[in-house]
């Protein structure tokens, strides 16, 4: 067992306490729906960026570089000024909804270069620019673009140049649970001499001022001279919360304080309820304002002042310590660099056990940085709507009108946990469907913490007493698709490999939650009780002709596709689970049969509705598309080759022989209900026939289908791209789908990139680009498929090449399709970084990796979300299993050879 592996024993025992503190501060808090006190849900305007400075948060801090402890009462982060910028740099700036072309963007460049699962060690990159950032060439370029450009970046102002810009690493190493280690390098990659104002920052979340029992904590200087030190004494609340902590600097910076509260003067012209603000230190430091900050070395926010001047080609390091021990007067670091060192060879250590060894050096550098994207995107996340509603004693009351605004029906609503953020910039709030997908990437490494977010989202204190799961911050109540059940059974089964022993009572837990979750869904979306779902947008945003989430012009609803295949998945993940927990417990044996049951029906109504009823798969095409039904009675097909033609394929189980043998009960039911009704039996695949090993196929889609479904997703001139599955065809390029309501054309074609409309937001592209939520589903279910049909069951790969493939060797290819995404082609040049030359080439780039939202469907450049590790974070769980290309491999392991040599 390794030192990390021993660690999270410890912290899965409670024994000591190792993720107290972590990269839990957000990296955008404002512009958040938590923070909007507004009458009509204007969060992105009512709390800015430029506010931001200079108002105290409600709910959420956030940093640069940045962590706190588990409850976020004490927060560090950096502070960094080239001496020409109108503001110090303490959070990430980037463009609201409103003022991207392609609306919120983060306008920085940042990069999560490691973590452990304990946060033992970790460390992070930011590239400042030497002269003053453009903040306002971004918003005006940007601005002036629209939908059919695209977005304009930090690189393209030419502020990165000639290399005038510093490298600052951060860098943090626990000695023990409540000791940290803290480094900050600053490398000058200019030929010329520059200077750097250095800010490592500590503060205290405002919980004093909302009109509760906190009392106010305080920072003061507690050693003077060389080595100063800064304590933080918390005015302890109760027993269980932590003692007193100092911040030992090394070297002699001046040390500042100011409060960490709002400056109503510089934001409403009003008085100030203090006379040192939260942006004292940014006004001492850029304006020189000398009565910015207290003198008397006190406050609850406070920062070392490091003025370093660094030669052209430089580097500088910076330590402080973080510790709950004033050390009375010793060198607090006289260990310093061996506990570093020490901590960055036990992750090492860590992840040899992890990531394979007979990747190449690209392949598991690849990997390492995602799970670095993973573990750094943990959040303290907190939202409590009584109070938000309510509005806080002693401050003004919240407009009515948002008693009848967004979240209202969740009242009861209470979360202020640490939780996996989709994007901590772009998406600082949990998504219901995401969190399933980052389960599975966070399982190799630490599976408690999967398995805790999980059950989290099931809480009573999440969970919508009828039975929904919240889907996320800007519409508590929307619909995303219902994977939970299938990400718990997926976690389970990595857990029990890692581990060699199974958590039948995360399981089970976790399954009965699942029921009321799925009682809700087929109370809830099944408008004519006929076993056919709607749901909405379903996490898909603009994949239709129409809004989705919005009523639509038509009238009528939408039978959609991929909500009765959401559903089918949902009961054979439900079926899966309970059959395993019967292998113990009998009595799940009954709930088995029950949802084998609900699966039957939907699979059946997929393609037979009754007489005077379309069913979902058109024969004629041979593909599954959604039918619209009118008020009037008549429905009609919407022929769109998208991701919601399938979606059905990812509704399949097989079920083991030896399984059947051992729940005689439920094998009686199933062969009762496949002898006597034999209507609903013809559209479950081969529940008659016994495959490979005598198993049985649950599925929606039959072998003939299947075929007919694959044809055209393995036709590169349709779904087919080098890099995955494309979410709507190629078809559609020059052949887009039109349908006229009342005088208005709606239209869907395929666009590989950005998308050029506003629908749903118009900051998610799902009609054209690769998506690795739905492309790992895929390969998935083709897995599953070839374990029932075998060796003997081939497709063509690609459509129309006549080279002969079984479904798992399509699978492989499909995953090694998307793992090439990051990996370096036989040029040296990564398809995610597209025709960014900066990061194709310089030395001090092109190792460094981004994990977008998702994917351009034609060249396989990075789109959307650049930090979205969470959901693409799969790519770490695809190269586990199936590894890379021979060719790449050997290719990168002669490059590594040379450059060795």
């Amino acid at each position: 067992m390794t030192q990390e592996e021993l660690r999270l024993s410890e912290s899965g025992a409670r024994r000591k306490h190792w993720k107290r503190w972590g990269p839990y501060l957000s990296e955008r808090a404002w512009g958040t729906v938590r923070e909007d006190y507004s009458a009509y849900g204007n969060a992105w305007e009512y709390l800015t960026h430029d506010h931001a400075r200079s108002r105290a948060y409600r709910w959420n801090e956030d940093g640069l570089a940045g962590i706190c402890d588990r409850r976020q009462t004490i927060c560090f982060a950096v502070a960094l000024w080239n001496e020409h910028d109108p503001i110090l740099k303490e959070r990430l700036f980037g463009l609201t909804g409103n003022e991207g072309n392609h609306s919120e963007d983060v306008k920085e460049c940042y990069f999560y270069l490691d973590s452990t699962p304990t946060h033992s060690y970790m460390k992070y990159l930011y590239k400042y620019p030497q002269a003053a950032f453009p903040y306002a060439q971004l918003v005006a370029e940007n601005r002036r673009r629209d939908k059919t450009q695209a977005e304009f970046e930090l690189l393209d102002t030419g502020i990165f140049d000639e290399d005038r810009y510093f490298d600052v690493f951060v860098e943090y190493a626990k000695a023990d649970t409540e000791d940290i280690l803290i480094k900050i390098t600053v490398a000058n990659r200019s030929p010329k001499t520059a200077n750097l104002r250095l800010l490592p920052t500590v503060w205290f979340r405002n919980t004093w001022s909302w009109g509760g029992r906190d009392r106010r904590p305080h920072l003061y200087e507690a050693r003077l001279a060389h080595n100063p030190v800064i304590e933080l004494n918390l005015a302890r609340q109760r027993k269980d919360q932590p003692g007193n902590r100092w911040l030992h600097c090394e070297g002699s910076p001046e040390l500042l304080f100011t409060e960490n509260e709002t400056n109503f003067r510089r934001l409403f012209g009003a008085e100030n309820r203090t006379p040192y603000v939260k942006d004292g230190i940014n006004d001492y430091v850029v304006n020189g304002a000398k009565d910015a900050v207290n003198p008397e070395h006190l406050g609850t926010k406070a920062a070392a002042h490091y003025e370093l001047t660094v030669c052209g080609g430089e580097t500088v390091a910076v330590r402080l310590r973080l510790t709950n021990s004033d050390f009375k007067g010793k060198n607090a670091f006289e260990s310093f660099a061996a506990f570093f060192a020490t901590r960055q060879a036990e992750a090492d250590e860590y992840y040899a056990t992890v990531i394979p060894r007979d990747l190449s050096p690209d392949a598991q550098n690849v990997m390492r940085q995602g799970f670095a994207g993973m573990l750094w995107s943990k959040q303290f996340y907190h939202y409590v709507i009584k109070d938000w509603l309510d509005g806080d004693p002693g401050n003004p009351a919240p407009p009515a009108e948002r008693r009848k605004g967004r979240n209202h029906e969740w009242n009861h609503l209470y979360n202020a946990d640490i939780i996996s953020m989709p994007d901590k910039w772009e998406y600082p709030w949990y998504a219901a469907w995401d969190l399933a997908f980052h389960c599975i990437p966070l399982a190799l490494v630490d599976s408690e913490f999967a398995k805790e977010q999980l059950t989290l989202m099931l809480r009573e204190w999440y969970m919508h007493p009828n039975g929904q799961i919240p889907a996320y911050e800007w519409a508590l109540g929307d619909v995303n698709p219902p994977v939970h059940a299938w990400a718990a059974w997926r976690v389970y089964k990595i857990d029990k490999k890692r581990h060699g022993k199974s958590d039948r009572a995360f399981l089970q837990r976790i399954f009965h939650k699942l029921l009321l979750n799925f009682t809700w869904w087929v109370n809830r979306k099944d408008a004519d009780g006929m076993n056919i779902f709607q749901g909405g947008f379903l996490g898909l945003d603009n994949i239709g002709v129409f809004d989705r989430s919005a009523p639509l012009p038509t009238g009528g609803h939408i039978e959609q596709s991929d909500g009765t295949s959401w559903m089918a998945m949902y009961t054979l993940n439900l079926l899966a689970i309970a059959l395993e927990l019967a292998a113990e417990e009998p009595c799940y044996e009954d709930v088995a049969s029950k949802f084998w049951e609900h699966f039957v029906y939907i699979a059946h109504a997929m393609s037979h509705r009754g007489h005077e009823s379309l069913g979902l798969w058109n024969r004629e095409d041979g593909f599954f598309y959604d039918v619209l039904r009118l008020p009037d009675g008549s429905q009609f097909p919407m022929k769109i080759r998208s991701m919601v033609g399938l979606i059905p394929l990812f509704a399949v189980e097989t079920l083991e022989a030896e399984v059947l043998d051992r729940l005689p009960d439920f094998k009686r039911r199933l062969e009762w209900f496949i002898d006597n009704r034999p209507d609903l039996r013809e559209n479950v695949a081969c529940m008659r026939t016994h495959g490979m090993g005598e198993r049985r196929l649950l599925s929606i889609a039959t072998a003939d289908q299947l075929r007919s479904i694959l044809k055209f997703m393995l036709d590169e001139r349709e779904f087919l791209s080098p890099y995955g599955i494309r979410a709507l065809s190629q078809f559609h390029r020059d052949r887009p789908y039109t349908l006229r309501v009342n005088g208005m054309e709606h239209r869907v074609g395929y666009e590989p990139g950005e998308s050029s409309t506003g629908v749903f937001g118009g900051n998610s592209n799902w009609r054209g680009p690769i998506w690795f939520p739905v492309n790992y589903l895929l390969v998935e279910s083709l897995q599953k498929f070839d374990h029932y049909f075998g060796p003997d069951f081939k497709v063509e790969f690609p459509t129309g090449s006549g080279n002969m493939m079984t479904l798992w060797e399509v699978a492989r290819e499909l995953s090694r399709r998307m793992t090439s995404i990051f990996l370096r082609d036989e040029k040296g040049r990564r398809p995610v970084f597209g025709n960014l030359e900066k990061f194709q080439t310089d030395p001090h780039w092109r190792d460094l990796v981004l994990f977008h939202e998702y994917f351009h469907g034609d060249s396989g450049a990075g789109l959307g979300a650049s930090h979205q590790t969470g959901w693409t974070g799969l790519v770490n769980k695809l190269m586990q299993q199936s590894g890379e290309s021979r060719e790449r491999k050997k290719r990168d392991q002669a490059v590594a050879t040379v450059t060795a040599d």
